[in-house]
């Protein structure tokens, strides 16, 4: 039995249509809406949407769409321009697609500024609740250079690829979460229930009990004594992280640290290098000038420190300097990715180039996440056992000694 998947198109009169069909994959579903001459928006088996659905259920109905339903907006709206609609017709189908009510008056109200005269990215631009400003910027450059839809189409890849990432990670790390938090729970039981059980017989070896042995002991006590202190303090901890993350100047200063950590700091210097050579790259091609297309690279940036380095790019880039030198000389860009850049502003080609560094470090942050994550369980696994071991090695020696003084 094939399959059911659920479409959305669009006909050659401009009118969305919806509905579901048998068919062997998906690639012959769009074939056969081409052949009816609609324009493909999406098609999903209606087993995946019914499972998109359940894990993008939200229990408020307001904030900002899902990063995938973020992603699938974009990319219809570069299908629909791409297939010739005009723009306001395009919004108007987009609106009717958007399963969320929140979402569907945001692009009301984008469609009536749009209809009054302004630009799409200016009418994006009022919604900063839920474009971006380098999404905003990307729209705009896409505009300026005549090439909206194909911008919507490279901005789609990049959310959806971002999208993907995420999800990945997110998968990735549901068995170690459940293998630490058995573990978690088998060390708190251990303390809480077993070890005061051996309490009355470590008392008869009085002061004959080994180190640790006491020391066992007195980490139960702790836990049992004091459990409500380490609550208390995680209450603190997370506002107190809270307010260093708003202050710009505290915020940069933990990122820079961040950086520098052994393994994490590398996978997060490969994700944003490969953002900034996306977006970087998309917006020179697309005709931006290099400081707006600084400006706006930096919104992308999720790092602090990343983003204040590219601050002093731009200014280097006023005084006449290319990218390379100044952005080597911040410090926070491998090698690798300075040669390519510092090749493209000699050979002319260097939007090219961005857009291959980001190809290269997009891969290598996939690679750093997949080995990261394939170290964890192991490593959770391995720590558990021996602080599971330190334990019962702690109460055998303890029994050992009342036995010997009993003897």
């Amino acid at each position: 039995m094939m399959p059911t998947f659920h479409y959305e198109a669009v006909t050659a009169a401009g009118e969305a249509v919806a509905g579901e069909i048998e068919a062997e994959s998906q690639s012959a579903v769009i074939e056969y809406l081409h052949g009816l001459g609609h324009v493909p928006i999406r098609a999903d088996t209606t087993g995946a949407s019914l499972i998109s659905r359940v894990l993008n259920f939200e229990i408020k109905r307001g904030g900002k769409p899902s990063a995938r339903d973020f992603a699938l907006l974009t990319q219809q709206l570069a299908t629909l321009l791409h297939a010739g609609l005009a723009l306001d017709r395009a919004l108007e189908i987009a609106e009717k697609v958007v399963a969320r009510p929140r979402d569907r008056e945001r692009l009301r109200r984008i469609l009536d500024k749009v209809r009054g005269g302004s630009s799409l990215a200016d009418a994006m631009a009022a919604q900063s609740d839920m474009f971006p400003k380098f999404y905003v910027g990307m729209v705009r450059a896409g505009e300026a250079g005549g090439s909206l839809d194909v911008t919507l189409q490279h901005l789609g890849d990049f959310l959806e690829k971002a999208d993907a990432a995420r999800e990945q990670i997110r998968s990735a790390l549901i068995y170690p979460l459940v293998v630490l938090l058995t573990g978690l729970g088998s060390v708190a039981v251990l303390f809480g229930f077993v070890v005061p059980r051996f309490e009355p017989l470590f008392e008869q070896a009085g002061g004959a009990l080994p180190f640790s042995a006491v020391a066992l002991l007195a980490v139960s006590h702790g836990l049992q004594d004091y459990w409500w202190v380490a609550l208390l303090a995680i209450g603190a901890l997370v506002p107190l992280a809270a307010r260093e993350a708003r202050n710009p100047a505290r915020r940069r200063r933990w990122d820079r640290r961040f950086l520098r950590l052994p393994l994490l700091g590398d996978l997060v210097t490969k994700v944003e290098i490969g953002r900034i050579g996306r977006t970087l790259g998309t917006l020179l091609k697309n005709g931006v000038p290099t400081l707006a297309a600084l400006a706006i690279a930096r919104e992308a940036v999720g790092n602090a420190a990343v983003a204040e380095a590219l601050v002093g790019v731009a200014e280097r880039v006023k005084e006449g300097k290319g990218i390379a030198d100044p952005l080597a000389e911040s410090g926070v860009a491998p090698a690798l990715a300075i040669q390519l850049i510092r090749v493209g502003e000699e050979t002319a080609r260097l939007e090219e180039m961005l857009l291959k560094i980001a190809e290269i470090y997009e891969q290598e942050a996939r690679r750093s996440v997949e080995r990261m994550l394939a170290l964890l369980v192991p490593g959770i696994t391995i720590g558990l056992g021996v602080v599971v071991a330190v334990v019962i090695g702690s109460i055998l020696t303890a029994v050992l000694s009342v036995y010997e003084l009993a003897t």
